[in-house]
């Protein structure tokens, strides 16, 4: 039984998803949630790439295109994240999940 290239991108993807999304949902910690979202996203990109590299026409730079959209929308809801993060740890003085239930204005 051979197993292809594009097989395999998707299996490392799909364990890179798995792994980001079991990181997200366990932690209590706000900053290894982002971490999480992020690994999620790296595999959504894995993905885009896997799909632009073994289609029909690769000179097309479709695929591309969507993993560079992909990545400004990670360094924004990085940058965004990491100011939520500041702002509850201004406030209550912990980073955590569980503590970040009321936000001051």
């Amino acid at each position: 039984m051979s197993v292809s290239p594009l097989q395999l991108c998707l299996l490392f993807s799909s364990a890179l998803f798995c792994v980001g999304l079991m990181g997200a949902l366990s932690r209590s910690n706000s900053i290894l949630v982002l971490l999480g979202v992020e690994l999620m996203l790296n595999a959504a990109n894995i993905n885009f790439v896997a799909f632009w590299r073994y289609s029909p026409n690769p000179a097309a730079g479709t695929g591309i295109l969507f993993v560079i959209f992909s990545i400004a929308v990670a360094a924004a809801e990085a940058a965004v994240g990491l100011a939520l993060v500041i702002a509850i740890y201004r406030h209550q003085k912990s980073i955590r999940l569980q503590d970040a239930t009321r936000l001051k204005g």
